[in-house]
Formats: C-alpha cells, sequence, structure tokens
C-alpha cells in the first residue's frame, strides 16, 4: 500500500511541477525578464518544489521526530547530490542524442556567464551550509546565523539575475495550460495569456505540489521502517531520484529545441536554491538533525560528492569558455560511486 501511495504522490508531484514550470515561465515572461532569471530562477524554482516541499513538510509536520528529520535532511542532501550528477548525465546523454544533428555536435551554445554566476553561488552556498553540520549542537544560535547568511547569499544571487537585460519571447515558451480555460484569449503558439490565468495556473500547480510531498514523506517513512533502512538513506536516494525528474524532463527537451543555456541554468539554478532556502528550514527547525555524526556521515558525504562533479563540469567550462555534453557524462560516474558507497554501508562495511 505504501508504494502505491508512493507512486499516486509522485505522480501528483510531477503534473504539479509541470504545470508550476510552464506557468511559472510565463509568470517570467510578464515580467520581462532575461534567459538566466528564467532558467536559473524561475524555473529553476518550479522545478525544484517537489524535492524542496518534501523536506520543509517532513521537519515542519513531523513533530520534531528522529524519523521526519531523518527524512527533511537526507532529502535536503540528496537534492544537490541527484542534480550535479545524475541531471548532469541525463542532459549530457540529451545532447550527444541531440548532436547528431548539430553543426558543432556536442559543443553546447550556452552563456557561461550565466552557468559560472550560479555554480559560484552555489560553491559558496553549500560549502558554508555543510560547515554549518561542524558546529556544536548547543548552543543553536550559531547555526540561525549562517540561516540567515544562506537567505541572504541567495537573495543577492537573485538580484543578479533579475538585474540582466530581458531576452525572453513568447516564442521561446510552451503555450499557458490553463490558457485554454481562458474563454477571452485564443489558444495556440505565441499567444500571450492574461496574467490572471498565468497566477492561477501557478497557485493550482503549487497545491498539487503541496498535497503530493505530503503523502511522498509519509509514505517514505513508513517504507523505510518496513525494509528496515534509516529513514535519512531512503530519503537521500529514493526522494531525488523522484522528484529531481522535472529537472530532467525539462532539460532534454530544451536541448532537443537547441535552449542549452535555459537547460543547464534549469539545473545550476536549482542547486543554488537548494543549497540555500531547504538548507535555511533545517537549520531553523531541525538544527539537531543538521549535524555531522557516525550516523549522518554517509549522507553528509553527498555534499563531497557534488562538490567534485561540479568541478569537473564547470572548472574546464569556466577556463576554456566551452562546455561539451560528453564532459557532462562523468556526473554518471560520480552518482554510481555513490551508491557503492551508500550499499557498503548498508552492509556494514563501515
Amino acid at each position: 500500500m505504501d508504494i502505491l501511495i508512493l507512486i499516486g504522490a509522485f505522480l501528483v508531484i510531477l503534473f504539479g511541477a509541470e504545470l508550476f514550470t510552464n506557468g511559472i515561465e510565463w509568470f517570467g515572461r510578464k515580467l520581462e525578464l532575461a534567459e538566466g532569471a528564467v532558467g536559473s530562477v524561475l524555473a529553476a524554482v518550479g522545478t525544484a518544489l517537489p524535492e524542496t516541499m518534501i523536506p520543509i513538510i517532513a521537519i515542519l509536520s513531523g513533530g520534531g521526530s528522529a524519523s521526519s528529520h531523518g527524512v527533511g535532511v537526507g532529502a535536503i542532501l540528496g537534492a544537490p547530490f541527484m542534480l550535479s550528477t545524475l541531471a548532469m548525465f541525463v542532459t549530457g546523454v540529451a545532447v550527444l542524442y541531440a548532436g547528431r544533428k548539430r553543426p558543432n555536435r556536442d559543443d553546447m551554445p550556452v552563456d557561461v556567464k550565466v552557468l559560472a554566476h550560479d555554480m559560484r553561488y552555489f560553491g559558496i552556498a553549500y560549502a558554508i551550509a555543510v560547515a554549518a553540520a561542524f558546529l556544536p549542537l548547543e548552543p543553536a544560535w550559531p547555526k540561525w546565523i549562517v540561516a540567515a547568511v544562506l537567505i541572504g547569499t541567495y537573495g543577492w544571487y537573485v538580484k543578479g539575475h533579475f538585474e540582466d537585460d530581458p531576452d525572453v519571447d513568447a516564442s521561446d515558451l510552451a503555450p499557458l495550460r490553463f490558457n485554454r480555460l481562458d474563454p477571452a484569449t485564443p489558444n495556440g503558439a505565441g499567444v500571450i495569456p492574461r496574467l490572471r490565468v498565468v497566477n492561477l495556473q501557478v497557485l493550482s500547480a503549487l497545491g498539487l505540489i503541496v498535497i503530493g510531498a505530503f503523502f511522498f514523506v509519509d509514505s517514505v517513512e513508513h517504507l523505510s521502517v518496513s525494509i528496515g533502512v534509516a529513514p535519512i538513506i531512503v530519503a537521500l536516494v529514493i526522494a531525488p531520484i523522484a522528484t529531481e525528474l522535472p529537472e530532467k524532463f525539462n532539460s532534454v527537451i530544451w536541448v532537443r529545441q537547441g535552449k542549452d543555456t535555459l537547460a543547464m541554468g534549469n539545473i545550476t539554478g536549482a542547486m543554488v536554491f537548494q543549497s540555500t532556502i531547504p538548507t535555511v528550514v533545517a537549520l531553523l527547525f531541525a538544527a539537531d538533525a543538521w549535524h555531522f555524526s557516525t550516523d549522518t556521515r554517509v549522507a553528509f558525504f553527498s555534499a563531497a560528492i557534488a562538490f567534485a562533479a561540479s568541478a569537473l563540469i564547470f572548472i574546464p567550462m569556466a577556463r576554456s569558455g566551452r562546455l561539451l555534453g560528453r564532459g557532462l557524462l562523468v556526473g554518471g560516474a560520480f552518482y554510481v560511486l555513490y551508491l557503492g558507497i551508500v550499499g557498503a554501508s548498508l552492509m556494514g562495511a563501515f
């Protein structure tokens, strides 16, 4: 029964995320934002909502239980890990496949400045967040200071993208899903929907995501108990695979359309978001769980994997000014490496 609920909640989350992403992109078009702001901020936040709502609901609605906090911390750590490994690998495969019909093969026509901006903020923010796990459990106020720093960091990051010149046209976006419900506006490609319809779609999608995340968290907790695996490990491996699908799906679509900056910005922007906002929730409401110990060391080791994978992908890009699809495949190797570490841990190797 728990598996059926898990699958049902997962489908609700994905449906809500697709609606939210589509709506939030149109919201960005209404505000006349730049491509970096749409891909790295609006689309990234939209597709990051499923994995963001899971730890928030787990921590805030779990009554302070250790299992709920474990699910929350595992999901928070799992998101940057999955984005920097599996999401990069899937996007790289899509680029190699699409490259057969491209003049430059797998040389991705990305805005290097946008992606470098994202990864600088990710590296700084995630390093600060992980460092907070080594602070003593008492007193808790130093972690509150770290939370304030992370909020400020993300705010400054968003400000930088929103100050870029607008460059998104209606032809860059899929038709608004809810526009067919508006009799005052015709349907079809390139049609500009009304703002009230855009807002309705965004709010409806958010409601679906919240409902799906609530049931997803509950079923993950029950499933971890039934199979005898620590909730933090289940949340770290299972939840992010499911909830990162919106980023992977959108990135593959954008790669096929030749919009590589949006494809990569959707992932790198989500990495910045995931390293700040969900972590703030953990630092404020589950400070005792955001702590490096023998019980959490395997989960926190995923952060080292995320840093290593990101460095091997984006440092060469920063030096050469180019991003190759084949370079993204390294994420898959790091993903398999970490699964091996998790498996060894479950067998008691360390």
